[in-house]
């Protein structure tokens, strides 16, 4: 196991401690001295599994440690990370719940269209656009955070989420647009010569049967049959 999967595993273990952080009441931390107070505590978790976020991919390029477990864990936990801050945010209602869903709806579509590219062949990688939004989720969800604490952030904050869906839903119709085509093609040809292999292996089959059932097969008398005479 190396340092980026470690890390990868962390940002899962993470998700609790934020749920926890968000919805648990009378939650108190007292560290040296001093009170954390639940909000500021979910604010440095967060960014935290976000910081490793960063981290994770960056150390696997650089030393060269990218792995399979690596590339399924990671967007597993991303998502995983930003659906659960998004449902906590709904639950103490800071946001509405058409906007958690739909920014998880997003995340769960251009994940199964990467699972069928795989499927296929293809590998997407992460556009500008995708980018952007996974930035724009964490100064949202960050600012949302503060907001809890600071009132008047609260309408810069909301801001910014309806920033997260912008750009949510443009990357994801820029994913499904650029490969859909691409990945419904292939399939179709595959399907084709797949379809094609069965029929000729149906053809070889059938000529195979009728030649064993020719040699099987007794052969026909050439004359009328005729009873044997009566011995006088």
């Amino acid at each position: 196991m190396n340092l980026p999967n470690l890390l990868t595993i962390l940002r899962i273990f993470f998700v609790p401690l934020l749920v926890a952080a968000l919805v648990q009441e009378d939650l108190r931390i007292d560290l040296f001295g001093f009170r954390i107070a639940q909000e500021f505590l979910a604010l440095a978790t967060f960014l935290a599994a976000a910081l490793t976020d960063l981290l994770d991919g960056y150390l696997a390029r650089r030393w060269k440690q990218v792995t399979t477990v690596g590339t399924l864990l990671d967007p597993v936990a991303d998502k995983l990370l930003i659906s659960a801050a998004l449902i906590s945010l709904v639950q103490i209602r800071l946001i509405p719940g058409w906007l958690a869903i739909l920014i998880i709806a997003r995340e769960f579509a251009v994940s199964g269209l990467r699972s069928i590219a795989a499927a296929e062949g293809y590998t997407i990688q992460a556009s500008d656009l995708g980018k952007t939004k996974m930035a724009t989720q964490v100064i949202a969800i960050s600012l949302m955070l503060i907001s809890i604490r600071y009132k008047e952030w609260y309408s810069f904050a909301m801001l910014w989420m309806y920033g997260v869906v912008f750009f949510a839903l443009v990357s994801a119709i820029q994913y499904f647009a650029k490969f859909w085509t691409h990945i419904d093609g292939h399939t179709k040809l595959r399907r084709r010569r797949e379809l094609i292999k069965l029929e000729r292996h149906d053809k070889l089959e059938n000529r195979r049967q009728r030649r064993q059932n020719r040699t099987k097969a007794p052969d026909s008398p050439s004359g009328p049959h005729r009873p044997p005479s009566p011995v006088r």
